[in-house]
């Protein structure tokens, strides 16, 4: 009987083996083809299917037993680039729709340890893009003047943006790095302050949100519950080229801001400014050095 109850456990072990080596393999080849592909949602959209319903099927070959190996999509996702309205830390979009290319994240209760967007286009800056109807601006983040609330940043950092115009207003920063930027025509204005020094904690706060590499017609950040600032420890947002509308940034109380080989200008001449430090700036430490004014068209 022992005997038995031996070889029947060997068996079930050996079974149980097979099958977990199966599951680590496709679970290889899955990451294998997301890494090629960067996205099946954004291949799907190349192909020209409905990325929403879409099956993409690859076979993994010389795997035991000749294994297939399914890659599914699961849909739009911030990690993946694609547009819709994200509330933040959550990856996947609250709202989302095949005809609005909008990508907007609500700040609210819930301090997030880190977002990057970088290597994106925005507006009308890709071939087919355009600006939604009746928006001025291309690129807007900050917190809400309807809502009365600001978004809370340890460390932001604004680098090498491409604007039509860039305005910063309302803004109070601890430490302000505003270095070789160029534009065509700039007014500062900002003043000295007495902003803190200021780090997001939270305890159990959201980890990181991160993308790359999409096209948008439009960018917010926001914090849109009345009354809730958003917080945020550390804000990139970097190489981004925008172009149908302007760029925006206000209502934010900031540990460090960082404003950084940023290019602006909607080739209008100097006397028009097109990168303006609103009176609202403040700032208790001001390094400011190398802007330029030079002569910048949209691109």
């Amino acid at each position: 009987m022992k005997t038995r109850l031996r070889s029947l456990y060997t068996k079930a072990k050996g079974l149980r083996e097979k099958l977990l080596s199966y599951v680590e393999k496709a679970e290889a080849e899955q990451a294998r083809w997301l890494s090629f592909f960067k996205t099946p949602y954004r291949f799907a959209n190349w192909l020209g299917f409905s990325p929403r319903n879409v099956v993409i099927a690859a076979i993994a070959a010389g795997t035991a037993g000749g294994v297939t190996v399914a890659v599914m999509d699961s849909g739009p996702s911030f990690s993946r680039g694609d547009p819709g309205v994200y509330d933040a830390p959550g990856d996947i979009p609250v709202v989302y729709s095949d005809s609005n290319n909008t990508l907007r994240v609500d700040l609210g209760t819930t301090p997030v340890g880190e977002i990057i967007i970088e290597d994106v286009s925005v507006g009308s800056a890709y071939t087919g893009g355009t600006v939604p109807s009746g928006e001025a601006n291309v690129i807007i983040v900050g917190g809400l003047e309807s809502a009365q609330t600001y978004i809370e940043v340890g460390h932001f950092t604004i680098d090498r943006w491409r604007c039509t115009k860039l305005t910063l207003r309302n803004i109070d920063t601890h430490i302000l790095n505003m270095k070789y930027n160029s534009a065509d025509g700039q007014s500062d204005a900002h003043v000295g302050g007495t902003a803190r020094a200021r780090g997001i904690g939270g305890g159990n706060r959201a980890d990181i949100m991160s993308t790359s590499g999409g096209n948008y017609d439009l960018v917010k950040i926001r914090a849109p519950t009345s009354g809730t600032n958003g917080k945020v420890d550390v804000l990139t947002m970097s190489n981004i080229q925008s172009k149908g509308g302007n760029c925006v940034v206000e209502r934010m109380k900031i540990g460090t801001l960082d404003v950084l080989y940023n290019e602006i200008g909607s080739g209008d001449g100097f006397g028009a400014k097109d990168f303006i430090i609103d009176d609202t700036v403040n700032c208790k430490v001001c390094n400011i050095e190398e802007n330029v004014e030079v002569s910048i068209s949209p691109p």
